[in-house]
């Protein structure tokens, strides 16, 4: 992280042109791929960021708001009234404004491309689901019915709260609390292994990729034809595949010389508060609400 943090800050980021005194198209090409692998590490430390702030979530412990928050998500995905739906999307909300997790974050981070991906999935339920018929599109004449309708309601609804909820959890909770939560929680130690080091490897090969972009971006003096972008594009990848094919190897074996074995160990234990008895409290009155209310 430390590393990924101090290349976003160097000349990494500096999608300019290129040497040339031009916007050559070659340049171009190399300037989108190494902003995005820039772009990608600077949202990812920026959550890393919001995880240790001082907000109301942020002063939880992992282990009450993973099982609160998942609780709440599997009460989202069953309920069957639209109202007791809306209410859990409204505490969604509610949680996250005073953990500092902005409503304009929510909106570009999780709840337009959800949209966007539901909207796919449930506009056919519009048409497709037998009902009493409220409408007909033009021209095509398909009917639109009220069960379709109330279908595609509920599909997009669950799809909102469920997201809403979970990245509460990963914005507020830094990631290996998260792992070490759901060991606590008996979760399959080949499991969370496998997230740990995904999350590591993620953060490595985009560091490698921006650097590798970025050293071919200065050696460049002309444009590059589109079959030389795709071998530059291409011989990258291969390059990145090599590099973690041998680090996969070398870190596996540093880790285990130092006695891991699959367990998330930190320096910092986790401590219940009576606070978090009471937000544990609060979790189980929401569910327990939303379910007696949609009885």
């Amino acid at each position: 992280m430390a590393g990924a943090r101090a290349s976003a800050k160097m000349g990494v980021c500096d999608c300019g042109p290129s040497y040339d005194g031009r916007r050559q198209r070659g340049g171009a090409f190399l300037d989108r791929l190494a902003g995005g692998l820039v772009h990608a590490m600077d949202h990812a430390l920026d959550a890393d960021d919001l995880a240790r702030r001082d907000g109301l979530l942020q002063r939880l412990d992992p282990r009450v708001k993973l099982v609160g928050l998942l609780g709440l998500i599997v009460v989202a995905v069953f309920v069957k009234s639209l109202a007791v739906l809306g209410g859990l999307f409204l505490v969604a909300v509610a949680l996250a404004l005073p953990s500092q997790v902005t409503l304009s974050r929510l909106i570009k981070q999780i709840w337009l491309k959800v949209l966007a991906f539901t909207v796919l999935i449930a506009l056919p339920a519009v048409f497709l689901v037998p009902g009493t018929v409220i409408a007909r599109v033009p021209v095509l004449s398909w009917p639109v019915t009220l069960q379709g309708v109330r279908s595609a309601t509920f599909l997009l609804g669950r799809a909102e709260t469920a997201a809403t909820f979970a990245l509460l959890l990963i914005l507020t909770t830094p990631w290996p609390h998260v792992l070490k939560a759901l060991r606590v929680f008996r979760a399959p130690i080949v499991l969370v292994a496998i997230l740990g080091m995904t999350h590591r490897y993620i953060f490595v090969l985009l560091e490698s990729a921006s650097r590798m972009f970025e050293a071919r971006r200065s050696r460049m003096v002309g444009p590059l034809s589109p079959r030389d972008r795709r071998r530059v594009a291409t011989a990258t990848a291969g390059v990145l595949l090599d590099k973690a094919l041998h680090l996969s190897t070398d870190v596996q074996s540093a880790m285990a010389s130092r006695g891991y074995r699959g367990e998330v160990r930190l320096i910092d234990d986790f401590h219940a508060t009576p606070i978090d008895g009471l937000a544990l409290a609060g979790f189980a009155a929401v569910a327990s609400a939303a379910l007696w209310l949609q009885a």
